[in-house]
């Protein structure tokens, strides 16, 4: 049978015992190279019993296998092979080595005599070899074969160049090893000449096709193995996933927290889009009153002119459009108006008075047109005075506000938005921050917000909305003087006279409380003033009519004075 071992005859060092005779001696090496050689093709065949010589790769002294003819009709005549020349004669009258074995155990045939089983190897028996005669017509493996193929299956063995012994009397075959050979299959004797293939040459081929698709079926499975593993570890298997999550109802917001103030205020603001001939922006505004009146910046509806468009949204996406009731520049403030609008909430105003520094707050609008955003922050500082604007030239575009100065992101679009406070009252609108470069169109840049944002008090902011809503313009308190505005010592230094005319404004609350030209004002109200623009500031934070406590110095002395604030008509 087919172990997987190699098929091809090889040389062995051993042949079994046939009846009636001794145990084969010893092989010997080939005296020369010529012994091995086989005869040449034109020589006579051998004939029954001679043994035909060995194949140049064989060892010299083995036996070799008999003619066809002479093997298959060794069933009625059965003559052994006559030892080479060079092998030593067999000594016919030796006594066996042990006794005779009554089961006729293989491989060495019937019974005695016995030798010494040298080491073997399991697969065809090697040239030389006796091996049973094959069945007449077959070619070694069961199969039918013609006359011509079976002539080539089975030639006649070549004959040596020596003398031919004589043929010695046939001994009868012993039955054991007729009806059992311990190497072949049953009706499938083996043969030593080149033939057909074998079924085991094909069966071999095929277990070699087989396992080599059994290990192209491995990798295959096993691939597709890793990868379903990859994906099952990746996704956590086969069946969604489904995480763990808080159940629980948020509820509500506490009413001072930054979502229940902006719960509470982002009703009543709005987003607001301007269009002019020239020019578009957008910025934000809060509702005041229940009849449509909403405040924001001057500055946001100033490209509308006087025949753009203004269209404000609400924060529920609600849109309307709205016009201008009245705006002053001085204050950077406006009041327009929707109609046609139900189910509107004011937002509380708050006293700005009352604000400290470090208060929580927080600011609303829409930053870059991102409307309802809700920023938060504290009151940084009070009474900043700053000046916003200018970008006219002539001035006529300044505000000069005395601002709440907050660290709430303030962004181009929080523009006339509201800052509350924890009550979601407001205290402030959103007008100017501090940029860290110019942000100035010119440049093609926008400023954005570095934690430095301004808010006009809404103390200010409802004094001007009433009287803009009630008669379209704001009022603006002064004292009557021009200020030198390039004076760089510390204080407000009024203006020189030249050439009959006089900084001091004749009749003015100036004039009437013994003010001259080239007074410098250095406090009001016992706050120090630094600047031109810090004393408007602080007096544009008065209304008129307001007595105000003012210290100055006149020739190296300091004096005080009461004024009494007179009234402008701002643009």
């Amino acid at each position: 049978m087919d172990d997987g071992k190699p098929t091809e005859p090889k040389a062995k060092w051993w042949s079994r015992p046939t009846p009636g005779r001794g145990t084969p001696t010893e092989p010997t090496e080939p005296s020369s190279p010529q012994d091995a050689v086989p005869a040449p093709a034109d020589e006579a065949p051998a004939t029954a019993g001679t043994p035909a010589p060995a194949e140049p790769s064989e060892t010299a002294g083995t036996p070799a296998p008999a003619e066809p003819s002479a093997i298959a009709g060794a069933a009625e005549t059965h003559e052994p092979p006559a030892a080479p020349h060079d092998a030593a004669p067999a000594s016919h009258g030796s006594q066996p080595l042990h006794e005779p074995d009554p089961y006729g155990t293989p491989p060495y045939g019937g019974p005695g005599p016995w030798a010494p089983a040298p080491p073997v190897q399991r697969p065809t028996p090697a040239h030389g070899t006796p091996v049973p005669p094959p069945y007449a017509g077959t070619n070694g493996a069961g199969l039918s074969l013609a006359p011509d193929q079976a002539a080539q299956a089975f030639p006649p063995p070549m004959t040596p160049q020596q003398p031919q012994p004589q043929p010695q009397q046939p001994h009868p075959p012993a039955p054991q090893w007729q009806s059992y050979d311990p190497w072949g299959a049953p009706r499938q004797p083996l043969v030593t000449q080149p033939g057909p293939p074998l079924p085991d040459g094909r069966r071999g081929k095929r277990r070699g096709t087989m396992l080599v698709g059994a290990l192209l079926l491995a990798l295959v499975a096993g691939g597709i193995g890793g990868g379903m593993g990859a994906y099952i570890e990746r996704n956590g298997g086969l069946t969604s996933i489904e995480l763990p999550q808080d159940e629980r109802d948020g509820g509500g917001r506490a009413p001072d927290s930054v979502a229940g103030i902006a719960a509470s205020a982002l009703p009543s603001v709005v987003t607001l889009h301007v269009s002019g001939t020239t020019e578009s922006g957008t910025g934000t505004g809060f509702v005041l009153d229940d009849r449509g009146h909403i405040l924001t910046n001057n500055h946001v509806v100033a490209p509308a002119g006087s025949s753009g468009e203004i269209t404000v949204t609400f924060s529920g996406g609600e849109t309307a459009t709205a016009e201008v009731v009245g705006k002053d520049s001085g204050y950077d403030l406006a009041v327009v108006k929707v109609s046609g609008v139900s189910g509107l909430k004011p937002l509380p105003l708050g006293n700005s008075d009352n604000v400290r520094v470090g208060d929580p707050v927080v600011a609303i609008g829409a930053p870059f047109d991102l409307s309802n955003t809700v920023t938060s922050g504290i009151i940084s500082a009070k009474d900043r005075p700053i000046t916003a604007g200018g970008e006219k030239g002539d001035g006529s575009d300044v505000s000069y506000v005395n601002a709440l100065q907050t660290d709430a992101p303030i962004n181009p679009g929080n523009s006339g938005g509201p800052l509350v406070d924890t009550d979601a009252h407001v205290i402030g609108i959103n007008s100017a921050i501090r940029a860290a470069d110019s942000g100035s169109a010119a440049e093609g840049g926008q400023a954005g917000s570095i934690g430095l944002g301004f808010a006009i008090p809404i103390n200010q902011g409802k004094l001007v909305a009433e009287e803009l809503i009630n008669t379209g313009k704001a009022t603006h308190p002064v004292i009557g003087v021009t200020l030198d505005m390039k004076y760089t010592g510390d204080g407000a230094k009024v203006g020189s006279s030249s050439r009959g005319t006089s900084p001091v404004t004749a009749g003015g609350p100036a004039d009437k409380a013994g003010i001259e030209p080239d007074d410098v004002i250095t406090e009001v109200d016992g706050e120090r003033v630094h600047s031109g623009e810090e004393l408007i500031v602080k007096i544009r934070s008065h209304r008129p009519g307001d007595r105000l406590e003012l210290t100055l110095t006149r020739g190296g002395k300091d004096l005080s004075i009461t004024l009494t604030l007179g009234s402008a008509t701002g643009m």
